[in-house]
């Protein structure tokens, strides 16, 4: 439904055409009962106040009145159309390192990773990535987190997938990566092996059975 503000807009315009002589107003102007019976003539060389404008407005939308045209329109804004449902996209995981460039560079040579960015002087924070994957560095004095998964069996900290994951593990064993595990089948169906950066992060690349 058009709002006030709408209504008042269409009852400016009708002066408007009233000064511009335009012979369309005599049509609108005759939906108002007493006027019915004028001619487009007499219409445009008769005075079209505001009050008369908002009359016409007001027959046009099917009130008797422009008051009635008010209670019924009210002042109510158009409806906001409904939120789109959100969509979660990727997520970047966040390694914690003791030498951010440092880092960085073991990405890079060893894992053949692109650096991204290296934020500070000294760097306090990174990403690098590879295909679609990216992983962000941050600097902490003593990384212990990386320190308490070591000790535990089997925690990663960031899985990685990979078409053609044999490829790859045949390519960093051939460049001397040394792996917190060898390519293996899981029970689950994925064909993965995982790598220990110098911070002790240790992350895998995994091929999902498909």
């Amino acid at each position: 439904m058009p709002t006030l503000d709408t209504y008042r807009k269409q009852a400016k315009l009708l002066m408007r055409w009233h000064r511009e002589q335009n012979y369309s107003l005599g049509g609108k102007v005759r939906q108002v009962p007493r006027l019915a019976d004028l001619t487009d003539r007499q219409v445009l060389d008769a005075p079209f106040p505001l009050a008369l404008a908002q009359e016409v407005v007001a027959a046009e939308a099917g009130f008797d009145s422009w008051a009635a045209l008010k209670a019924g329109a009210g002042e109510a804004k158009p409806a906001e159309p409904p939120a789109a449902e959100p969509v979660v996209q990727s997520a970047t995981p966040i390694f914690f390192v003791s030498d951010v460039t440092a880092s960085a560079a073991f990405y890079r040579d060893r894992l053949g990773f692109e650096i991204d960015f290296l934020h500070g002087k000294p760097a306090f924070y990174g990403s690098v990535s590879r295909g679609g994957a990216c992983l962000h560095l941050r600097h902490v004095d003593h990384p212990g987190f990386a320190e308490w998964a070591a000790r535990e069996e089997s925690v990663i900290l960031a899985t990685i997938e990979v078409q053609g994951v044999k490829a790859l593990f045949d390519a960093y064993a051939a460049a001397g990566v040394a792996f917190a595990q060898k390519l293996t089948r899981q029970a689950w169906g994925g064909l993965d092996f995982q790598v220990r950066d110098p911070d002790g992060n240790v992350f895998s690349f995994v091929e999902y059975r498909r």
